[in-house]
Formats: C-alpha cells, sequence, structure tokens
C-alpha cells in the first residue's frame, strides 16, 4: 500500500533541497572586463602599458575590440606577442622608424607598408581569430561605401592591417572585395563593439581626450596681412596648438593630413562616446606627443601603465558591483 505521508515527505525534501553548486553571493567571482582600444598612431603604445598594469592586477579580459593601433596591440597581445611588440617598439629611433617604412609615390598612400607587414609575419604569420582565447574585433571602415567594418574572422595580420590604413600614408588594403582603411574614421573607440558583443564591463581606452580641449567657434577676420607683413604661409611657421601643449612647427603636406586626422578622430570620439560611454574610461595624458613620434615608446608605455593603476581601484569595484 502507498504510504502517501512518507512520499509526500520525500518529495517536499527533493523540491526544497537547494543546489550545491551555486557559490555563496560573497564568494562570486569578479565580473571579466571587455576592453576598447582607441586609435592614435604613435600614442599606441601607451596601450602596451594599459594591458601590463591590468594583467598585473590579475584583472581577466573577456574580449577586446581595437581601432588602428589599438587593433595591432590588443591582436598581439591575445596572440601572445605582447613581449615582442613592446621589445619592438622600445627599439626604435628616428632612423629605424624612416627604415620601415617603403615609399610608395605612384599607389594609394605614401607608404606600401610591406616592410612594416615583413615584421609582423615574422610572429604572427598564419594565424587567424579562430586561435585566439577570446573574442577579438577589429574596427576598419569602407572607403567606397563609409560603411564601419567589423573583421572578427579570417587571417589577424590583414584585419590589423586594414585597421590601421591610415588614408593617404597607407594604402588600403583589400580583405574579401572590400577596400579596407583606417578604422578610427568611423569609430575611434569602439565601446560600441563590445555592448554589441553584450559584455557587462566596457572599459575605454581613449588616446585623445586631451588633445584638443573642448570644442570651440571663434568668431575670426580673414583680411589679408598689411603691406610689409609677410604674406607668404608657406614661409610662415604654423603654431600648432595643443591646449597647454602649444608648440611651433611647419607643417608639410603629411603634417596637415595627420593633423586633419587627428580632429576628425577627436570629434567623432567625443560625439559616439556621448552616445554609448564606457563603464570606465582609461584617459593617459599624451597630448605632448605627436602621432609619428612613434620613437617614444618608453614615455607612452609608462603613461600608459600609470593611468591604469591609478583606476584599478574603481575597476575592482566595478567588477564586483555588476
Amino acid at each position: 500500500m502507498l504510504d502517501w505521508a512518507s512520499f509526500r515527505n520525500k518529495h517536499d525534501a527533493d523540491r526544497v533541497a537547494p543546489p550545491t553548486n551555486v557559490p555563496e553571493p560573497d564568494q562570486r567571482q569578479p565580473v571579466g572586463i571587455a576592453l576598447a582600444l582607441g586609435g592614435g598612431a604613435a600614442r599606441g603604445w601607451a596601450h602596451i602599458g594599459v594591458l601590463r598594469a591590468l594583467d598585473e592586477a590579475g584583472i581577466h579580459i573577456n574580449m577586446i575590440a581595437g581601432t588602428s593601433i589599438g587593433a595591432l596591440v590588443g591582436g598581439c597581445y591575445l596572440a601572445g606577442k605582447l613581449d615582442e611588440l613592446e621589445e619592438f617598439a622600445r627599439s626604435l629611433t628616428r632612423r629605424r622608424i624612416f627604415g620601415l617604412l617603403d615609399f610608395n609615390l605612384r599607389g594609394s598612400g605614401l607608404l606600401g607598408g610591406m616592410r612594416l607587414t615583413a615584421r609582423m609575419q615574422e610572429h604572427l604569420e598564419g594565424l587567424t581569430f579562430a586561435d585566439l582565447p577570446c573574442p577579438f574585433v577589429c574596427v576598419a571602415a569602407e572607403i567606397r561605401t563609409g560603411h564601419e567594418i567589423w573583421l572578427s574572422s579570417g587571417s589577424l595580420i590583414t584585419a590589423m592591417r586594414a585597421s590601421y590604413a591610415l588614408p593617404g600614408v597607407f594604402e588600403p588594403v583589400v580583405a574579401n572585395r572590400r577596400v579596407l582603411v583606417d578604422g578610427a574614421l568611423v569609430n575611434p573607440v569602439p565601446v560600441s563593439v563590445c555592448r554589441a558583443y553584450e559584455q557587462p564591463l566596457v572599459v575605454a581606452v581613449n588616446l585623445h581626450y586631451d588633445l584638443f580641449g573642448r570644442a570651440a567657434v571663434i568668431k575670426h577676420s580673414a583680411d589679408m596681412p598689411e603691406d610689409g607683413e609677410n604674406s607668404d604661409s608657406s614661409k610662415t611657421p604654423l603654431v600648432v596648438d595643443k591646449g597647454p601643449y602649444a608648440r611651433e612647427s611647419r607643417l608639410g603636406i603629411t603634417g596637415v593630413m595627420v593633423e586633419a586626422f587627428n580632429i576628425i578622430q577627436d570629434r567623432i570620439s567625443r560625439a559616439r562616446l556621448a552616445g554609448d560611454p564606457p563603464d570606465l574610461s582609461l584617459q593617459p595624458k599624451l597630448g605632448h606627443i605627436g602621432l609619428t613620434e612613434f620613437h617614444r615608446a618608453d614615455e607612452l608605455i609608462k603613461l600608459g601603465y600609470d593611468a591604469t593603476k591609478a583606476q584599478i581601484g574603481e575597476l575592482n569595484r566595478l567588477q564586483n558591483v555588476i
């Protein structure tokens, strides 16, 4: 005969028994972070210092989205080649940089970039996104349509080259019949990519925040110089004003292109980050370092490291509240 009381007691015990594999609230693992590594040419060496500081603090990285040099540094980090990249960066001098440039006056960029590609191939040849330990996205722009392109599969070297192909300087990269250039034209600090991957904690590394200051509208006169004044602008030194880092320099063709690209990146970054802000921004002060000063890696890496160390406490707090 069925003992209804015994059956009911056993059923209730099975139903209310708590699971044994759920950690207590105070035993939860901290949330990993998604990194949005922004563009900035030479200033991108600061990303190396950022990653060193995060590793030192034991911060787990769930994914990386990179634009321009942010894609280069992020890809090398996930491929386990950050040591090699840092050694290369610290070894650069003005003379060595010039030796890596392959001028191409007949192509669609002043520099072909093949010597730089050859250096990357020494360490990354044959690697694909599938070989990486977590999701990685390189942001590029399609030159014919203006579309923002997210590269997340296929050749790692090709994707990184496309992401840093600064228009007019490096030749565009053709990938799967699309002609791609520097992703900073459309998404200089790719927080939106991390959000699209549903990452709960997004940390942005913005290399431009102190470059120009707040945007201003200035009413100015277009009057010609008075007689006796030098009216030849080609002989007049142009002041490149970087907020507190004003300096006087003569701008050539490349200089004008780079400074114009700086403005584009800065304005697009401000607009996109205002609409889709990260949970935490790391903002090393790099305004005194030019986009082409790749030989200043020692200083840049330290600035990135110090800026990140100063925010580790806040990052740990965010990891435990999300």
